[in-house]
């Protein structure tokens, strides 16, 4: 199936140096937006009060997190956990904050109504040191996850293509946690699950170009480099954009219909196939040009023939 024609022309190179460009200006702000503004860290990292709610009926959870606002617990969490009438909810460290029993029954109070009583079934206290903990090892999951990637493009690839993926796939996951930062929604665990796959679905989208770049260039005769690239994206274009919008609408649908638990993965999952999406065209082979990629790349290196002649 081909949504558009495999022999299309379109000039993608031509905006190689606009498209770099902008590229390089969202990477420059997503990094000084964390390192000013930083990220607006969830409960899973800054530690906080966790009580598990029952109720005698199926509770409204919009209705909860509402009720929760206007007591004066902002950002809270509220899950369902077993069935409709037992509830999980999640609080920030708040200023001067009473043991966990005690701000249990204080969220029950506040979000309990007379014609559906509940009861508090357990309440825990995540502390900072915990979260702490929670946050240092998933920044080293990212970077190990990333090492993976860098280790097995470096392997899969010749160089210029394996630093051109490299810093494609790290323009992509910079960039979607720029966001988390830009509108400082809350980064919790579920989050940092999705970036992760942001970078499995990047990473992907640019070996299937960059393997038909290697392919036009070991078939293709008296033909430059820049038609090369531009045929490839061309000839892939259709398989990329039919796998971007079925994965787009199976994102959109747990991002209307997840629940606000699922919101933050699908948000970041949103952003990052569409930008994966793009950089796979616009990013890694205008990349791949500036390296000055050529046939003779993918060529086999020949040994010194001095080398072979010492050899017995």
């Amino acid at each position: 199936m081909h949504l558009i024609p495999y022999d299309t022309r379109i000039d993608f190179l031509r905006l190689r140096n606009v498209a770099i460009g902008i590229a390089a200006a969202m990477l420059i702000a997503s990094i000084a937006l964390l390192a000013t503004r930083g990220l607006n860290f969830a409960l899973d990292f800054t530690g906080g009060t966790m009580a598990e709610l029952q109720f005698d009926k199926p509770v409204d959870m919009d209705g909860v997190r509402d009720k929760l606002e206007a007591a004066g617990y902002e950002n809270a969490v509220v899950q369902a956990f077993g069935s409709e009438s037992d509830i999980v909810v999640r609080l920030q460290p708040q200023p001067g904050q009473a043991n966990a029993a005690q701000t249990g029954s204080a969220v029950l109070a506040a979000v309990q109504t007379p014609d559906n009583p509940g009861r508090v079934i357990a309440s825990d206290f995540v502390s900072a040191q915990v979260g702490k903990e929670l946050a240092q090892n998933g920044v080293l999951a990212i970077v190990f996850v990333t090492f993976g990637f860098i280790i097995y493009i470096s392997m899969r690839f010749e160089w210029k293509f394996a630093v051109a993926a490299i810093i494609t796939t790290i323009f992509d996951v910079i960039c979607t946690i720029g966001l988390f930062s830009l509108t400082q929604h809350q980064f919790d665990l579920s989050v940092m699950a999705g970036v992760m796959s942001v970078m499995g679905y990047s990473i992907n989208d640019t070996i299937v170009v960059f393997d038909r770049v290697r392919e036009n260039f070991r078939s293709a005769h008296k033909v430059g480099p820049g038609e090369i690239l531009n045929r490839s994206v061309n000839q892939t274009l259709s398989r990329t954009i039919i796998t971007s919008v079925v994965a787009l609408l199976t994102v959109l649908a747990l991002y209307f219909y997840g629940g606000d638990s699922l919101e933050g993965m699908a948000e970041s999952q949103i952003f990052g196939i569409v930008l994966g999406t793009v950089s796979s065209i616009f990013v890694a082979c205008p990349l791949l040009h500036l390296l000055g990629v050529t046939k003779q790349d993918l060529m086999p290196k020949i040994r010194d023939e001095s080398e072979l002649a010492r050899r017995p």
